[in-house]
């Protein structure tokens, strides 16, 4: 599938004010500029033409926009995010993805669900239990995403050190391949051979996205991209460090449709 468009949002000057679990101190603001405008310039050069939405200083979080929807060719929908100070930026996404479906689909209470916990590998989704998503989210997208002709395999992730979100662990980099750290990848009911496995020391690079034959990856990263490589794709290394400390990876920054 060729992706065409993606929406981000750059972070705005309190994106320190924002949720985190990560040991490694707050967030540089002028940096984090640079790196998200680093990571746009990538997605257009992968041929996305890109929706720019403004800074959201009254949801530091606000430029995790993967969070809030999950989009397929047909259908968008609307996730309800597990932490209560991010359901704010729901709504302002909504305004948004109107411009592009004609109906727009969300989860409904008692659900939670956040994107981040969604791994989209064409005919089946991945959705990830874990303490921002819960069963009754996953069920209500699961339903929702049969119209589109898929499967919906549930895997909890609760239990796993490090892993907030199933994609924090887990990525899919087409043609019925992925990229998994060991913990996610004896999770899934895959062939090793479809599974290019990120070495311990490299865990964080297993949130990497595909974009038009290029999967982009966060640098420091060297042996995942030699694997890359060596099944047969390009990469491309990107810093997203300062969006490291609040949590978040190079999936998170935008939605890709």
């Amino acid at each position: 599938m060729t992706l065409a468009r993606a929406i981000v949002r750059p972070p705005a000057a309190n994106l320190a004010d924002g949720l985190t679990t990560a040991p490694f101190g707050p967030p540089l603001y002028e940096k984090a500029r640079e790196q998200h405008a680093a990571y746009c310039a990538a997605l257009r050069a992968a041929g996305l033409a890109l929706t720019v939405l403004e800074p959201d200083a009254a949801h530091p979080d606000a430029h995790f926009v993967e969070d809030t929807a999950l989009l397929t060719p047909a259908h968008a929908v609307l996730t309800r995010p597990g932490a209560p100070t991010r359901l704010g930026e729901v709504a302002a996404m909504r305004m948004t993805l109107e411009c592009f479906y004609e109906s727009v689909d969300a989860i409904e209470r008692p659900g939670t669900l956040d994107g981040g916990d969604v791994c989209d590998a064409g005919s089946r989704a991945y959705v990830g239990i874990s303490h921002r998503t819960n069963s009754a989210g996953a069920a209500q997208l699961a339903r929702l995403l049969e119209r589109d002709g898929k499967t919906t395999t549930f895997v909890d992730v609760r239990d796993l050190d490090g892993i907030l979100h199933l994609k924090s662990g887990l990525s899919y980099i087409g043609d019925g391949r992925f990229v998994a750290t060991d913990a996610l990848a004896a999770r899934l009911d895959v062939a090793a051979a479809q599974i290019v496995r990120v070495h311990p020391d490299e865990a964080y690079g297993a949130n990497c996205v595909w974009v038009n034959g290029i999967v982009l990856i966060p640098a420091g990263h060297p042996r995942l991209q030699e694997d890359l490589a060596r099944a047969g794709y390009s990469s491309a290394a990107l810093d997203v460090s300062e969006f490291r400390k609040m949590d978040g990876g190079l999936s998170c920054l935008s939605l890709r449709f």
